[in-house]
């Protein structure tokens, strides 16, 4: 390891590594996780009230099943 990453890892508190940098961003990867989470809900929704081909996810799989046997 290098002089310079060796001291600043010597100097660095672990409370400062901890609250500083692996919370905020654990706390934003969460926020992200929900964000899609409640947007991909909402897009199921508007799919399943689209007239005409209705969206089913069993149609979806047999397509791609058939599509992979020829």
């Amino acid at each position: 390891m290098s002089p310079v990453l060796s001291a600043f890892m010597r100097e660095l508190p672990s409370w400062f590594l901890l609250c500083g940098i692996f919370l905020p961003v654990t706390l934003l990867l969460l926020l992200l996780i929900a964000y899609f989470r409640i947007k991909l809900m909402e897009v199921k929704e508007e799919l399943s009230l689209t007239p005409g081909r209705q969206h089913n996810s069993k149609d979806n799989f047999s397509l791609y099943k058939r599509m992979k046997q020829t």
